[in-house]
């Protein structure tokens, strides 16, 4: 019946190519990963963020690679190993063997990966068993020493079976893409999308938890930062005056459906920065 399951459920995207195909068992996949978390009790010590965050509890429109997580509060001696326990169980039902790499491989696999040096991740490697389909690959990270001030609140789910997970919420989570834009040493279109996403809805930032987060990593670090709404609408300017549009829409077109590719048309920096006008309004 699992395995009936996870059948129906990738009829359900009504994929159209092979690449949306992927998209959606990696998503499939993400899913029972989370069920699996939820049912080892992860969710009482951890919380979801990042882009993947924001397709499964939020409805961003695009598919996303990772599964992030941030402790609640900072561990050194977090392990991973009994959550692994009981994912490869969860996938053992739903029809998939399981793999995981270690960090090194992830930072062999995954170049200029954001990475934190107190961060603990691996991949996941799925094998359907079933098929003859290619593996599915997660990198699976989570923030051992997570800058304070972030908020979290209670998300359910009902895929493969109704389950909780906790999550930043959507302040901390802006908060947190906001960090990533800033200090990013690379070009990455995802990261700009979720920007329009967010400031599409008003969602307001969470400015302490980014203070303390660009205070930890980045190129602030361990200096005095009063992150005020108009410090980070002119740093956010300067970002966006210096950016290759043209790399950044390439990156994300793979994570979207035809119908949104029309929407990477707009993009440039007079566009980007007509964002921020639109997010200082409302700071």
């Amino acid at each position: 019946m699992s395995v009936e399951i996870i059948q129906q459920r990738l009829l359900s995207y009504n994929s159209q190519n092979i690449l949306e195909q992927e998209n959606a068992l990696k998503e499939i996949a993400q899913e029972v990963a989370l069920l699996a978390l939820s049912r080892a009790d992860f969710f009482g010590v951890a919380a979801f963020q990042g882009g993947t965050c924001l397709r499964i509890l939020y409805g961003l429109d695009r598919f996303s690679e990772d599964l992030d997580f941030i402790l609640r509060k900072p561990d050194k001696e977090f392990n991973w190993d009994n959550y692994i326990k009981n994912m490869q169980e969860e996938f053992n039902a739903y029809g998939y063997s399981l793999e995981v790499a270690n960090r090194s491989k992830v930072d062999n696999v995954v170049k200029k990966t954001f990475l934190k040096a107190d961060s603990q991740g691996g991949l996941l490697i799925l094998n359907d068993i079933r098929t003859n389909r290619p593996k599915i690959q997660i990198k699976l990270e989570v923030d051992t020493n997570p800058p304070a001030g972030s908020d979290f609140e209670l998300k359910y789910l009902d895929f493969p079976l109704p389950f909780s997970v906790e999550s930043q919420d959507l302040p901390s989570l802006f908060a947190g893409k906001c960090h990533a834009l800033l200090c990013r040493e690379y070009v990455k279109g995802r990261d700009w999308f979720d920007f329009i996403w967010y400031v599409a809805r008003n969602i307001k930032i969470n400015l302490s938890f980014l203070s303390n987060a660009l205070h930890q990593q980045g190129s602030w670090q361990n200096k005095s930062v009063n992150v005020t709404p108009v410090w980070l609408i002119t740093h956010l300017d300067e970002k966006i005056k210096s950016l290759n549009w043209a790399d950044a829409k390439k990156d994300v077109a793979r994570f979207l459906k035809p119908r949104e590719l029309a929407s990477l048309e707009v993009w440039s920096t007079e566009f980007f920065l007509s964002r921020t006008q639109k997010l200082a309004g409302y700071l």
